[in-house]
């Protein structure tokens, strides 16, 4: 009897998990969905409705039309601002990080170079790029170190903010039980800036994707080799409207995708202690 009873009781449990899985989901992926679907019939049926010709305005089923004719175009270029995207976004993040390390160990270190980190910041990437492809020649370095400029300044003040909120206490305990500088920096403020170091890669790692277009555009290589930003150029050189959009979406279909991978990166990391990543219950 006791075992029918803690059977039913079992699966009432997987039950009212269940629902409350599938109404995550729906509270979850519903709306944007709903949006989604209304803004292409909007946009469909508006431009056929107004008349707006394809070299303006191209329709939805246009820029699918686009795709579907161009995808090995479209996916040598994805593929190519990806590689370049992911080297910069790696390089603002390695370099970053240690970059904030070293400025959190030295009051004096920090005062003195991250002024300079600003003024980097401060200056359009228009405006040193063609500086950068004058040093290391156009193509791939240029690209990668451009979207590197862009991704690096995020990465280093959230990863500064973070060290330097770690909590004084913590601190102090360890001075008390003699910890060294490095040990206090590993042990306790590295893992107290996750969180930080998480938003930061969640800002970087789009803009990695903007930086490498903005670099295509100025250090770009043609043929096979160029990405996004020099397909871009190129459709609208030749008014291929419709797959002008296609790229277009194209790049910011990859800045959600590296958006969701450092997002689920955030879910694993963070999950199970921190606030912003904790479940709660509705």
């Amino acid at each position: 009897m006791e075992n029918a009873q803690t059977k039913q009781l079992e699966v009432k449990s997987e039950t009212v998990k269940a629902k409350k899985v599938n109404l995550q989901f729906l509270q979850t992926w519903l709306p944007p969905i709903i949006a989604l679907v209304l803004f292409i019939a909007i946009w469909q049926f508006g431009a056929l409705l107004m008349q707006i010709p394809p070299y303006i305005l191209p329709k939805p089923t246009d820029v699918l039309s686009a795709t579907v004719e161009n995808w090995d175009r479209l996916w040598a270029s994805a593929s190519t601002t990806i590689l370049e995207s992911v080297l910069g976004f790696v390089f603002s993040v390695f370099i970053g990080v240690s970059a904030a390390i070293v400025m959190a160990s030295s009051k004096i270190l920090e005062r003195s170079l991250y002024p300079y980190a600003i003024l980097l910041q401060t200056i359009p990437i228009v405006a040193i790029a063609p500086i950068i492809v004058i040093w290391f020649g156009s193509g791939m370095n240029a690209i990668v170190i451009i979207a590197f400029t862009i991704g690096f300044f995020p990465m280093l003040s959230n990863t500064l903010i973070g060290l330097n909120a770690t909590d004084r206490g913590m601190m102090d305990l360890m001075s008390l039980y003699h910890a060294s500088k490095w040990q206090i920096m590993w042990k306790i403020r590295i893992p107290a800036a996750l969180p930080y170091i998480i938003a930061g890669l969640k800002i970087s790692c789009t803009l990695a994707i903007i930086g490498a277009i903005v670099g295509e555009y100025i250090a770009g290589i043609g043929g096979g080799d160029g990405g996004l930003g020099y397909a871009i150029t190129v459709a609208s050189t030749t008014m291929e409207i419709p797959y002008l959009f296609a790229c277009g979406i194209a790049a910011s279909l990859l800045g959600i995708i590296f958006f969701l991978l450092v997002n689920l990166l955030s879910k694993m990391l963070l999950g199970s202690w921190h606030e912003s990543e904790m479940k709660k219950d509705s």
